[in-house]
Order: structure tokens, then C-alpha cells, then sequence
């Protein structure tokens, strides 16, 4: 097709009434184009093919149709822009390329023309050439590629295409094996990325060509499915290298056009930018941590972020979710830190809360809201929910930070701190911070609601209740609420900060899953008693709101379990007799559950735990040389915040009625011991990070739910966790086990992300994709992760969330079939949760659900079923990452 041709439609002038031959030829092909274009794009269109035409033996199938198109696409890829004549949109490349492009927009015909074998060898045909070796026989090879890589982003950037590019091995590689196409565009933007290639000179054109082969990788590393995919190519690292490389160029300014300078920024910006997608996922965050390139990542992110930028052109929610996937790590929340984000957020709500519209009050003066937090106010709410969601993301904002508690405050001082926040809306305890506010009691219900989210984090809530005495505060402000303050007699004065007020204190107050604890509403009733719940003035907590613990059994009179284990004998083979044992806890799970007593699951935890530690083959840490240091407790000291835990441990064994008269000395005992255990298995770590400087940040709740297990039994406690020790399972169900353990590498240990974020957490998501695929969607809707949720629950052995008797059955779970039964129960309780999931994300309050509600009806031997199935599914990829831990 001569390129003269496109006078006929782009001139301006008056037009001849008589065309050549040439031009009504390519009249004919642009209409023939556009009909076939709006022909394929439907169902009954693509069932006129196969369609036979003169001077062609075969009939020329759907496929056929593609492949001549594409090669249309390649020996025309762009007009030349010296013309003026010649126009985009009417050139043979551009004509094809927009009809592609309306072909990847619809899932359907997508997969019917272009998920076919032939298609994609077309395609990939080029770039497999190059990789090859091969001279290029394109015309325009960087226009080209940067047309195929176009393409291929947006089939990638569907389920069905992403699936096409993972897992089917349909490509002709340069060997001529056959590949999948995912691993054909790693190799080949690797390649563009390092020595680059020959035919394409000048830097920014193939800048500009690896920056089109870079997003489309982009589309695949930030899932999880497809990060498990590229993970192995490094290209974490490659685009690492080569951003660092770019960002040493302003040394040559004097000697760089200012053309040149600019696709270096631009180059810069799109390596960033690269690098920033990792963030998608718990494991490519931990990657982009590695890299050393976080802190830069993330402050790209915020001054985009503050332009109101796109994130890029396929994603649809923002940076919503990645803010929150940073936020969940304690240096991703450093980062955040200093950026600037979370002080702009600050302002933001600050602006919403007090300040409001101004110009607008005045003529039209703004109603008074019916919500406890007015709806702009909503956002920056949820916005900082994500934020201090991660127990370790609070310890690193507000270790060590007191509360300024100044004497004066300005009506126009906003706070620009976590903890300027918490002094100006949840301490509101003098008359001075009362008076600085404009809106008092809107603004300290927000701070309110804010408190109560951070304390159902229970290692949260032991920080703010170490450093700022949270309790003994609103105690105070409840007790000043009363109806005759100075004689401190009278009834509790029942208003909006009253009721938040007392639903915070019981919250803290009482341990419990959802048949263990009543927690009451927020919200008042019509009649003579509107708030009918008793008033928490001092503690303990009025029992009304302890319900009767359930009845659990510590003996049973026939259960095959208990017979199993007193009855095996040592010369039984290891895996039959783990495999006897997990049939016989299936079958009492899903059908003679009440013969799971105290005293059964004590016993089969136990020995499960001493089977497994006798296994070489089982025994994946090796800790015998440290094993002396429990009993060299003199020097080692629980702090105020453990000790805040063994108060919490103890209200919550008393209730269940598991302990006796000794168990607080104990289980400080224990907790001593332990600590001192994990101590020498340490590493000393120059991090910056005020977690990872001392011991574990927080309680360790799986040593304290153990303790109970064994009704307060010292010696059987520590036994069991110092044999538990060894096995790959206390990596995972252990937090305070794994935390800078030797046992990891220096690059991870001292990253201060935890194995359960990175590898329970990422497959958590990376199923519910599978699984569950309106759950996912609903979680990237609001703006929170699946993966938070879980680091949250997992952290504190789900203590306030599930029955004591649902946390047993947990352990015993992870322990007795191996610790990838972590992730498929996560998947289990989201599977559980879905409707009200569903639900909560069209009120906008998915996050402050989860986090404040217990698992309600929550039963693992109803879904045990389910997760075998999973088991059968994905434990090959699972168990495998998670054996694999210690070289992430």
C-alpha cells in the first residue's frame, strides 16, 4: 500500500472526482477493516468463520484473519510523521492496532481471536527472533515492539490473558522448546534492560521499547500468581540496577541536551514507577525492600499521589491498595513517614474535621451530621484505619513518642504527627484541648472511633495502654461525666462520648471470641432505659459482659484419638502414624467433635509436636545449642508491655477456668524462659527500624495460648514450645519465634517484614483470587487487603476473634498437617465471611468490620472439608514457598 494514498483522506483542499486505481484499492482495505473490525467483536460475527474466498484452497479461519492483520501491523507499524499528508488513525498499523484493542476489551472475543497459539507465535515471533540471535527483518523494529508490547500488556492485564501468558506452554522459544509467553517477555526485557539490542539505536528509543517490555512484565508481577512466575528472572533487581544507573546521569548535565535530559527523567521516572508496581503484593513488597529502593518508591508515589496522577493506565482503584499493602510492614510505614504522606493525610482530615468550608457556611450553613463520623470524613477515617492497621506499623510511629500535652494550643494548630493526633482527639482530658477544638465532640468521637479500631489489635492497644495509659483516661473522663462530678456520686451522664467511651473500655477489658464476650452497641433505643448496657466506671468489668464460658470436657469416655495416642507404639513407621493421626482428628472434627476435649487436644498437641522433633526429616531448625539458655533467666526482664500480656493471658485462663493459684509466677517463668531461648538465636541488626533494634515488639500470644493449653502447666508448656521450636510450622504460627532468627538470611532478618506477611499472607491473596474471586474484588474496592486482615489475626493467634476452643483446634490444625493449613484456613474464614464481606464493602466499612468483629459462627471442622480440597489444589505450590522460606 503506497503511502500516497492517504491525500484522499486527510487533505484539506478540494478533492479530485477522479481517484486511481491505488487509492480506491486502499478505499476498499480501510472499509474492509472497520467491518471486519465490527464483524469478530460479536458472537454471531465470529460464527461466519471459517470463510472461503476465491483464489484460496483453505477457507481462511479467525486465526487466519489475526495473523494477516498482525502482519499488516508489522510492515506498516506507524506512518512517517515527515508527511503531513499521512494521518495515524488512517495508516494500515494504526487501523489494526485500534481493532486489536477493541478485540482486548472484550473478554470473549479476546480469548475466540487472540488467546489462539497461532496468534501469540505472531506476535511473540519478533521478539523471539532478537532473543534468537536473529537480524531483524522489521522496517521500524523499535515502533514495532513497542506496538506488540502494547498489545500484550492489555491481553495480560485480563484474568483470562494473564492465565494464557503464566501457565500454557503455547510459544516456539529461541531454542525451540516450547515456553510459556511469560517467561519469553522476562527474558527478553532482561536483555533490553542490560547490553540492550544492536538494532535499536539511540537511548531513548530503546528506552522507550524496554519501557513498553518492562509493563508488560508490570502486568504480571503485580499479582501474586504472576510474581510467582518472574520471581525467579530478578527482575526486581535488574530494574533496580538500571534505575541506579539513571539516577547517577545529572552528574553530565553540563554535557546532555535538554532533550536528552528529559527522557532520562522520563526514563527515571518510568524505572521508578517499575519498581513502585512490586508493592502490589506482600512478597514483591519485600522484594522492592531488598532492592534498597523503597524510601525513593514510595516518595515518587506521594508527589504523584499529590498531583492526582493516575497509578497507570490499567489501574482502576488508585494507589488505595498499594498505600495499604506499604502500610502493613514497618518499613514501608517509615517510608510513608517520610515522605510526607501521612502528614498531608493529616491535614487533610484535620481540614475535614475542624476547618470544613468556610465560604459556604456563611450562606448556606452546613447540617449537622446524624453519623458518629460526618461522611468527609469518612475517607480520611478509613485512610488511616489502613494506615496503623499493622501492630508494627504503631510500635514504629509511636514507640518512645510521648504526647506533647502542651499548655496552650492555637485554634489554627493542626496536628502533623500520629501522636499530635492521639493528644488532640483521643486524650482530650483538659480543659485547654477541649476548648481548641471547634467541634469538640464531633472531633473526639472521630478520635474515639480511631481508638477503639487501633486497640482490637491487642499488641497495639498494649503500646498505647504502656505509654499513655489509655484505660486509667477515659476512666477518668467517665467518672467526670457523672451527674454530681464533685461529690463523685450520681448516674453516668449518656451522650454520644459516653457510649464510645465505654465501648473501648470493654473491648480492652474483656478477652474473648464471639460466645465468650458481649460487647455493647454504640447506638440508643427508644423507651424508658435508651442504653440499657451497664457503664464501666472502674475495672473489672461488670460480668454482664462475660457470657458463660461454653462447656468444654476435659476427659472423655470414648475417643478413638485419645486411644491412638496412648496405644501407638515407637516402632511405628512416621508417616503412618502421623497419616492415622490426621484421619482420626478429620473424623472427630467433622463428625464426633464433642470428643475433642481440653485434656484430648493437650495430648495430641503435644505429641504431634515430640513425633515431628524426633524426625530428622521434620526437623527444619536446628536449636539443641541453645536449648541451655532457658534455664539462664536471672538477667532477663518481661517489659511493661509483656507484663501488660500476662495480665490479659491471665483474666482470659481464669475465665476459661484453665489455671490455678500459681500461674501468674509461671507463666512469667515461661515467658522468661522463652525469651531468653529466643534471644541467643538473635542476630544483631543495624536497622534503623525501632522494631527490629530490641526484642520482639509486642506479646508473644502463641506461647501464652500454649500455657493455657496445658492448663498452666510449666513444665509441658515449655517443652512443647522448645521442641516446637524446631519445626517449620513455628515460623509461621510462632511471630516472636521468627523475629531476626539466625536462621533467616541477613537481606531478610533485618528487613522487619515477617514470613507471614510475605508468604502466608501473599498466598492468602493469591487463592482468594482463585477461589473467592468477589471477595478480592471487594477488597481492592475498598482499599484494604486480604493480606492485613490475616498478619492481624494470625499475629495474636486469633485471640478476641475466634472461641477458645476454635483457637485450639487452629494450632493443632497448623501443626498436625503441616503450616500451609495457615493459609487455606485464612481462605476458609474469608469463604465464611463473604456475604457480610459483600455487604460491608457497599457501606464503605469493610475495614472497620473486620477488624472489630468477631468470627461470628466460625466452626473449622464445618469447613475442614473445603480446605483438604485446597490442599489437594495448591500444596505444591504453598508448602513448597513456605519450605523455602529461608532463601526468600
Amino acid at each position: 500500500m503506497q503511502k500516497c494514498v492517504f491525500c484522499l483522506f486527510v487533505s484539506g483542499a478540494s478533492q479530485s472526482s477522479v481517484y486511481s486505481g491505488k487509492e480506491l484499492d486502499f478505499a476498499l482495505f480501510v472499509h474492509s477493516v472497520s467491518v471486519l473490525g465490527k464483524l469478530i467483536v460479536y458472537s454471531n460475527g465470529r460464527k461466519l468463520f471459517p470463510i472461503r474466498i476465491r483464489k484460496h484452497k483453505e477457507p481462511v479461519t479467525l486465526t487466519d484473519l489475526l495473523v494477516i492483520l498482525i502482519n499488516i501491523m508489522y510492515h506498516h507499524p506507524k506512518p512517517l510523521h515527515s508527511d503531513a499528508s499521512h494521518s495515524d488513525s488512517l495508516s494500515p498499523g494504526g487501523l489494526v492496532m485500534e481493532l486489536l484493542w477493541m478485540l482486548c476489551e472484550q473478554p470473549d472475543c479476546a480469548a475466540e481471536c487472540l488467546h489462539q497459539t497461532a496468534v501469540m507465535e505472531k506476535l511473540l515471533a519478533p521478539v523471539v527472533a532478537l532473543q534468537s540471535g536473529q537480524q531483524s527483518t522489521l522496517k521500524s523494529p523499535a515502533a514495532t515492539l513497542t506496538l506488540i508490547a502494547d498489545i500484550l500488556a492489555r491481553i495480560a492485564n485480563t484474568d483470562r490473558g494473564l492465565a494464557l501468558f503464566l501457565y500454557e506452554e503455547n510459544i516456539a522459544g529461541p531454542q525451540g522448546e516450547r515456553a510459556c509467553a511469560a517467561h519469553i517477555i522476562a527474558q527478553f526485557t532482561l536483555r533490553l534492560l542490560g547490553n540492550g539490542l544492536p538494532s535499536l539505536s539511540g537511548s531513548a528509543v530503546s528506552h522507550s521499547v524496554c519501557g513498553a517490555f518492562i509493563f508488560v512484565c508490570w502486568q504480571m508481577y503485580n499479582t501474586c500468581e504472576g510474581l510467582q512466575v518472574l520471581e525467579p528472572y530478578g527482575l526486581h533487581k535488574a530494574i533496580a540496577s538500571a534505575w541506579r544507573k539513571t539516577s547517577s546521569l545529572p552528574e553530565r548535565t553540563s554535557e546532555t541536551s535538554s532533550h536528552e535530559m528529559t527522557d532520562e527523567l522520563i526514563w527515571e521516572e518510568t524505572l521508578l514507577d517499575s519498581l513502585l508496581s512490586f508493592a502490589a503484593t506482600p512478597r514483591g513488597l519485600l522484594l522492592l525492600q531488598q532492592t534498597g529502593a523503597l524510601t525513593q518508591c514510595v516518595s515518587y508515589m506521594f508527589s504523584r499521589f499529590t498531583k492526582k496522577l493516575q497509578v497507570s493506565r490499567c489501574e482502576k482503584f488508585g494507589y488505595g491498595v498499594m498505600v495499604t499493602q506499604v502500610a502493613s510492614t514497618a518499613p514501608g510505614i517509615v517510608a510513608l513517614r517520610d515522605s510526607g504522606f501521612i502528614q498531608e493525610l493529616l491535614v487533610q482530615l484535620w481540614s475535614a474535621l475542624e476547618c470544613g468550608s468556610d465560604d459556604l457556611q456563611l450562606a448556606v450553613p452546613k447540617p449537622t451530621s446524624m453519623d458518629p463520623i460526618d461522611r468527609s470524613c469518612l475517607k480520611p477515617f478509613l485512610s488511616l484505619v489502613n494506615l496503623l492497621s499493622s501492630s508494627q506499623s504503631v510500635w514504629e510511629l509511636l514507640y518512645q513518642q510521648p504526647l506533647p500535652n502542651k499548655s496552650e494550643y492555637s485554634l489554627r494548630e493542626m496536628p502533623s504527627s500520629i501522636p499530635d493526633l492521639i493528644d488532640r482527639l483521643i486524650a482530650v482530658n483538659s480543659d485547654v484541648k477541649i476548648h481548641s477544638l471547634f467541634h469538640y465532640e464531633q472531633s473526639h468521637t472521630f478520635g474515639l472511633r480511631l481508638l477503639n479500631v487501633l486497640c482490637c489489635s491487642l499488641d497495639s492497644f498494649l503500646l498505647l495502654e504502656n505509654q499513655y495509659n489509655i484505660c486509667s483516661m477515659l476512666l477518668q473522663s467517665q467518672r467526670d461525666n457523672i451527674t454530681n462530678p464533685d461529690i463523685n456520686e450520681g448516674a453516668v451522664i449518656v451522650d454520644g462520648l459516653s457510649v464510645e467511651r465505654n465501648h473501648v473500655l470493654v473491648r480492652v477489658g474483656v478477652v474473648g471470641g464471639p460466645s465468650e464476650r458481649r460487647l455493647p452497641l454504640r447506638s440508643l433505643q427508644e423507651g424508658e432505659q435508651p442504653y440499657p448496657w451497664p457503664m464501666v466506671l472502674s475495672y473489672p468489668v461488670p460480668n454482664f459482659y462475660t457470657l458463660d464460658p461454653p462447656e468444654i470436657p476435659h476427659t472423655s469416655q470414648s475417643c478413638e484419638i485419645s486411644a491412638f495416642l496412648t496405644s501407638s507404639k515407637d516402632s511405628e513407621s512416621e508417616e503412618s502414624w502421623l497419616k492415622k493421626c490426621q484421619k482420626l482428628f478429620c473424623k472427630a472434627m467433622m463428625s464426633e467433635s464433642h470428643n475433642l476435649t481440653g485434656n484430648v487436644l493437650a495430648d495430641l498437641l503435644e505429641s504431634v509436636v515430640v513425633h515431628l522433633s524426633n524426625s530428622a526429616t521434620e526437623c527444619f531448625f536446628s536449636s539443641d545449642q541453645y536449648k541451655a539458655a532457658v534455664k539462664d533467666v536471672k538477667n532477663v526482664e518481661l517489659s511493661r508491655v509483656e507484663q501488660l500480656g500476662v495480665d490479659i493471658c491471665l483474666r482470659y485462663g481464669s475465665y476459661l477456668k484453665l489455671l490455678g493459684g500459681e500461674a501468674r509466677h509461671h507463666l512469667i517463668l515461661l515467658l522468661k524462659q522463652i525469651k531468653s531461648f529466643l534471644s541467643k538465636q538473635q542476630r544483631n541488626l543495624s536497622s534503623g527500624l525501632l522494631t527490629q533494634q530490641e526484642s520482639y515488639p509486642g506479646y508473644d500470644w502463641l506461647a501464652s495460648s500454649v500455657f493455657l493449653i496445658m492448663g498452666g502447666d510449666l513444665d509441658r508448656s515449655l517443652g512443647l514450645l522448645l521442641r516446637l521450636s524446631s519445626l517449620l510450622v513455628s515460623a509461621f504460627i510462632w511471630p516472636a519465634r521468627i523475629h531476626a532468627c539466625d536462621h533467616l538470611t541477613q537481606e531478610v532478618a533485618g528487613s522487619g517484614i515477617p514470613p507471614v506477611y510475605w508468604c502466608t499472607a501473599h498466598y492468602v491473596e493469591m487463592l482468594l483470587k482463585a477461589e473467592l474471586p468477589l471477595v478480592h474484588s471487594a477488597f481492592r474496592m475498598s482499599g484494604f487487603t486480604p493480606s492485613q486482615i490475616c498478619l492481624h489475626w494470625l499475629t495474636q493467634c486469633f485471640w478476641n476473634y475466634l472461641d477458645w476452643r476454635e483457637i485450639c483446634l487452629y494450632l493443632c490444625t497448623c501443626v498436625l498437617f503441616s503450616p500451609d493449613y495457615q493459609v487455606y484456613l485464612c481462605v476458609a474464614i474469608l469463604r465464611h465471611l463473604q456475604p457480610d464481606i459483600l455487604q460491608r464493602t457497599q457501606s464503605q466499612e469493610l475495614q472497620i468490620f473486620l477488624k472489630e468483629e468477631p468470627i461470628q459462627g466460625f466452626k473449622i471442622g464445618d469447613h475442614l472439608e473445603f480446605m483438604l480440597g485446597l490442599e489437594r489444589s495448591y500444596r505444591s505450590d504453598v508448602l513448597t514457598a513456605m519450605k523455602a522460606f529461608l532463601k526468600p
